[in-house]
C-alpha cells in the first residue's frame, strides 16, 4: 500500500513538473515575443530621433543664413540712414519730376525747401525741352 501512495506522489509530481514546465516555456516564449516587440518600437523610435534630429539641424542651418541675411540687412540699413538724408529727398524729388510731379507735391512729400523745388522743376523743363536731350532718348 505504501508502495502505491509513493506511486502516486511520484505520478502526481511528475504532472505538476510538467504542467510547471510546460507553463515556464510558454512564458519564455511570450518574453521573447514582447522582447521581438520592443526592439522593433525601439528601431522605430531610434530612426524617429535620427529624422527629428536631421530636421532640427537643417533649421537650425536656415534660420542661421536668415540671421546672417538679416543682418546684412541691417547693416545696410544703417549705412542709408547714416547718408546725407538731403541727397535721397533730392533723388525722390528728381523721380518724381520725372512723374510729372509739380512743386507742391515736390515740397510735400520730399520734405525740400520751395525755391529748391521750384528750382529742380525749372530744371526739369529745360532738360525735358532740350533738343540734344530728346535725340539721345
Amino acid at each position: 500500500m505504501t508502495q502505491t501512495w509513493l506511486w502516486l506522489a511520484i505520478t502526481l509530481l511528475s504532472v505538476g513538473l510538467l504542467v510547471s514546465l510546460y507553463w515556464l516555456l510558454r512564458l519564455q516564449r511570450r518574453l521573447r515575443d514582447q522582447q521581438r516587440n520592443y526592439e522593433a518600437l525601439l528601431n522605430v523610435l531610434r530612426n524617429e530621433i535620427r529624422l527629428t534630429n536631421s530636421g532640427a539641424m537643417g533649421m537650425g542651418r536656415r534660420l542661421k543664413q536668415v540671421e546672417q541675411r538679416l543682418n546684412i540687412t541691417a547693416e545696410k540699413q544703417l549705412e542709408l540712414e547714416n547718408r546725407d538724408p538731403g541727397a535721397l529727398a533730392y533723388n525722390q524729388a528728381a523721380k518724381l519730376m520725372e512723374m510729372g510731379a509739380d512743386v507742391d507735391d515736390l515740397v510735400g512729400s520730399c520734405g525740400i525747401a520751395r525755391p529748391e523745388a521750384e528750382l529742380m522743376a525749372l530744371l526739369h523743363r529745360e532738360i525735358k525741352g532740350s533738343p540734344a536731350l530728346k535725340s539721345d532718348r
